[in-house]
């Protein structure tokens, strides 16, 4: 709650951690902290309710002091941290004996003391300054009472009464799809009941401009008929009474009337109508199923209910049957996006050649949205002048930044700021947090998460519930509120996102009123008061020019969070001027030793506050070993270093790490060490040679994602890891590999004799050998284990039967199987329609001594399939034509289908028979998705049909089109 707040919500428990905690401060110091928490529980509901309130409507003398306080939490915050650094120290190693260690435990005991009577100081004047902030307003207030705004007219309405000339041919498609689904035409049963359609968008995309055109279409199809804007916080009498207004065209007596009697009222004059009704701008499910309940009366007269929202859950709420569509509308194409824009500038005289970059660029920047193209536009052509052209550049540079002062932005923002000022307070601040990415960037969604817990933005819910859990259900939330823009994996799964220029332009200017985050971009440009400066982002969009170090920031050493981007590592500030730093990310940053703009890390140990450190892909080889001075670290990313090879054993000392990530590459620790770190949740790249470190990984009781390798497997390294295993109940992801070498089945005999996989299991890549005699134990035994697992990756498999096929397709979560056989024996393997409902993207290789063939309506979800066909195989089966159901199957291909055709034994004519049989049956798939086709062997140039093709020899030869 950062930006509502400031540190207040972080500090509350904080402080009350001193009281009961084993710090035995004095009673007068105690006393104090007691008042001071008294005083800051009164401020924090008071900032939470300012903070719902937009800045153009709230008291001067308000905002003013809500700036204060916040600027004084972080102050506060930042000594009780240094205090409780100082106090907790680092602890003396633990061969510290004698007369020396003696010496260290009492310097350390004077030490607490001094810090103790330090606090004491500080509570003091940090409780004398918040009353002087507190009586500074109750001076400055006239009569204690705020001034009231006059209320702006909801610029939302625009779109009610905009000129149809304005978006002649842009809506077209659109009103088809949505008429399409309002199923207007027929005489069938179908039509004739109760139809609800929700369209759903990101703010500005024109779902009330849409609406209101199909309304106005329409309308007189039906004997009544009303439209009626809803918006956030809205009295729910006023709206049952809009809609009877417009339906009967009268307000007799319907001021009297309380809620229920309105729905009573309404119920009795829809009974025998045919109506049309479209409620828009819904923001709350509650508020939907209230109004839902006067429409609960299904005539079967052909009525058509439609409503508009940005936020997904309230248009599954409407429309919760498979009956009832939801009609997510996108934004506009880049033609039809230049139409509207080059419409609004230059009527239908075309665009001169010297705005043509420009406008390319500033529609990019639009991103099809309606709403911001009609805006910049109308910014641009003042009356019937058109601006020139250094003014277009202007304002392309200006958007994104948010510090843009023209004024015909302004309306724009406001919408999109009803969609911000919706968000409960610590979604706000982790919206607000994006800004410190440059325009277009694909951000991580882990990693953004990791930054959140980092940064204190992310607070328990349930007692012990992971707190990235809790922040995933933070970024969800953000995408189902479309104010982030999903970025889907090839399962379909969200993995990363991206936030739409426009959204970026409000954040960066809410940013900066609030002083959240300074973005410097190297322009010489830094977008926010140079003073008080907490968090920063260094982007040097100019790479051409050589930015200068930031040396002119005097509270450099208030700074909490740094995120650099390439190539702004050359104007990194030297890590000893940070005090209180908690987040340091320089992820892809080139810090090799062949780079000259390497940052001196050897610094990193005064960071004693960090929590979060993102070394992925710096190229680092080593890292220091003062790393095991950050008691406080809880992630530390090391992803991609491939001349990373070892850890310093300091670093298993940290206690609080929850994220360790070293993949892809492997990194061996140091026996007896794993076990101390007992709060992490993410360990990836670990390398297991010895059966202590195997027996460690037990004790490491709130793991959820594992990932390790093994180099030189016995029995009882595997038998100790199995155990190990057995204790860990959190396991959600677990990857395991081995050296190419390693041949024995025994870890997966073990693992499907000894464990059952914990509920949570959603992910599971073996690179080992494998028997899948071990997932038919774990399903004979309990199925409802492997309820939520998504993803099973077995490249390494000995043999599969067609049990283990109806086995894995009675999975009913699993989206995405790759499994490769080595020793086939089986010669037919069918994939059933009532298997695999879910499966998204399917891989089965079984070489050339099987033939895969689909039943009628398998896979009817897969977006991308992979099969092997062993061709001699199926001509010697019967199957001469090659017929393995693919005509008119597997519907919902779109990326590619990959054929992979052992021709080993057969003669190359069959081969050639069996490639065309196959491309033949795939090319006439409606969705026309990619084909390729690899035959083991190639055939050889000037070979005839006759001649008999060899099984391949040294691997697979591609012969893909």
């Amino acid at each position: 709650m950062d930006i509502v707040t400031g540190a207040i919500a972080k500090l509350i428990p904080k402080l009350g951690e001193l009281l009961v905690g084993e710090y035995k401060l004095h009673k007068g110091v105690k006393k104090n902290i007691e008042d001071l928490l008294k005083e800051l529980k009164t401020m924090n509901a008071a900032l939470i309710k300012i903070g719902e309130v937009p800045p153009d409507q709230l008291d001067s003398q308000d905002k003013l002091w809500a700036d204060e306080v916040r600027e004084l939490s972080y102050v506060i915050e930042d000594a009780v941290d240094k205090f409780l650094v100082r106090v907790h120290g680092v602890e003396p190693d633990d061969n510290t004996n004698g007369f020396k260690g003696l010496m260290k435990r009492t310097t350390k005991l004077l030490k607490k003391v001094v810090d103790k009577h330090g606090i004491a100081h500080a509570i003091k004047d940090i409780k004398k300054e918040l009353q002087e902030v507190a009586a500074r307003r109750d001076r400055n207030k006239f009569d204690g009472i705020a001034s009231i705004p006059t209320e702006a007219i909801d610029p939302r309405l625009r779109a009610l009464y905009i000129e149809a000339a304005e978006l002649v041919g842009i809506y077209g498609k659109r009103d088809q799809e949505l008429m399409s689904l309002l199923s207007l035409e027929g005489d069938d049963a179908s039509t004739k009941k109760l139809k609800k359609v929700s369209i759903v968008g990101f703010g500005g995309l024109g779902k009330t401009t849409l609406a209101k055109a199909v309304y106005e279409k329409i309308k007189g199809d039906f004997d009544c008929h009303a439209f009626v804007p809803v918006g956030q916080n809205p009295d729910k009498k006023k709206v049952f009474r809009d809609i009877l207004m417009d339906l009967s065209n009268s307000n007799s007596d319907l001021a009297l009337l309380d809620e229920r009697q309105l729905i009573n009222k309404l119920h009795k004059f829809l009974e025998n109508k045919r109506y049309l009704v479209i409620i828009d701008d819904v923001w709350d499910e509650g508020l939907w199923k209230d109004i839902n309940l006067a429409f609960s009366n299904r005539n079967n007269l052909g009525s058509r209910l439609i409503i508009t929202t940005r936020i997904f859950g309230v248009s599954e709420s409407c429309c919760s049957s498979a009956d009832d569509p939801v009609y997510e509308i996108e934004p506009l194409s880049i033609d039809d996006s230049s139409k509207l824009f080059y419409t609004r500038i230059f009527s239908d005289s075309g665009c001169p050649k010297e705005f043509e970059q420009v406008s390319k660029d500033i529609l990019k920047k639009c991103g099809g949205v309606p709403l911001a193209i009609i805006t910049i536009a109308s910014a641009l052509a003042s009356g019937q002048q058109v601006k020139p052209k250094h003014e277009w550049d202007i304002l392309l540079q200006s958007l994104g930044s948010g510090v843009t002062k023209d004024n015909s932005l302004v309306e724009m923002r406001r919408i999109l700021s009803f969609s911000y000022y919706n968000l409960p307070s610590h979604l706000k601040t982790c919206l607000l947090y994006l800004c410190i990415y440059p325009e277009d960037s694909m951000i991580h969604r882990d990693r953004l998460i990791w930054k959140w817990v980092a940064e204190g933005f992310v607070h328990h819910g349930d007692q012990g519930t992971s707190l990235f859990l809790v922040g995933l259900n933070y970024f969800n939330q953000l995408i189902n509120r479309s104010m982030l823009q999903p970025i889907y994996s090839d399962m379909g799964n969200v993995y990363a996102c991206r936030v739409h220029d426009m959204v970026l332009d409000l954040i960066c200017n809410l940013s900066h009123e609030a002083k959240f985050v300074n973005v410097f971009d190297g322009t010489g440009n830094i977008m926010s008061s140079q003073s008080n400066v907490r968090r920063l982002s260094l982007q040097n969009k100019n790479e051409d020019h050589q930015a200068k170090p930031l040396t002119n920031i005097m509270s450099i050493s208030q700074v909490r969070s740094i995120t650099i981007f390439p190539p702004a590592v050359s104007i990194m500030p030297a890590l000893s001027r940070f005090e209180v730093l908690r987040v340091l990310d320089l992820s892809d940053c080139n810090l090799g030793e062949s780079s000259s703009l390497q940052p001196n890390l050897k610094g990193v140990g005064h960071l004693i506050h960090l929590r979060y450190l993102g070394l992925s892909g710096t190229r680092i080889s080593k890292l220091p070993a003062e790393i095991g001075t950050l008691q406080f670290l809880e992630v530390l990313d090391l992803g991609y270093n491939h001349e990373l090879d070892e850890l310093p054993s300091t670093l298993f000392k940290l206690r609080r790490l929850i994220y360790l990530n070293v993949s892809p590459y492997k990194v061996v620790p140091t026996p007896g060490v794993l076990q101390n770190m007992t709060s992490i949740e993410v360990l990836r790249g670990i390398f297991v040679s010895l059966n202590i470190i195997a027996q460690e990984l037990g004790k490491l009781a709130r793991l959820r994602e594992l990932q390790i390798y093994f180099k030189d497997g016995s029995l009882d390294l595997y038998e100790g890891f199995v155990k190990s295993l057995c204790n860990l109940h959190h396991i959600e992801s677990l990857i395991v590999s081995c050296n190419s070498g390693e041949t024995s089945f025994e870890l997966m005999d073990l693992l499907g004799e000894q464990w059952v996989p914990p509920v949570h299991l959603r992910e599971f890549v073996s690179e080992m050998p494998s028997q899948l005699s071990a997932l038919r134990g774990w399903i004979k035994r309990d199925p409802s284990h492997l309820s939520n697992l998504s993803e099973l990756i077995l490249p390494t498999v000995k043999e599969v039967q067609q049990e283990d096929v109806e086995i894995i397709g009675g999975l009913l979560s699993l989206r995405r199987l790759l499994i490769e056989s080595t020793h086939q024996t089986q010669r037919l393997l069918v994939i059933r329609a009532d298997g695999f409902r879910c499966m998204v993207d399917f891989y089965l290789n079984c070489g050339s001594a099987t033939q895969i063939m689909f039943e009628s309506g398998a896979l009817p979800r897969a977006e991308e399939v992979c099969f092997s066909l062993g061709v001699r195989v199926a001509k010697e089966d019967g199957n001469r034509g090659f017929d393995l159901g693919l005509q008119g199957n597997l519907l919902s291909l779109r990326r590619v289908v990959w054929v992979k055709m052992y021709c080993g034994g057969a003669r190359v004519g069959e081969a050639k028979e069996a490639k065309a049989a196959v491309r033949h049956a795939l090319e006439d798939h409606p969705n026309h998705p990619p084909i390729q086709i690899n035959m083991f062997p190639r055939i050889a140039e000037g070979a005839q049909d006759d001649d008999l093709m060899c099984y391949p020899v040294g691997g697979p030869i591609s012969d893909a089109e």
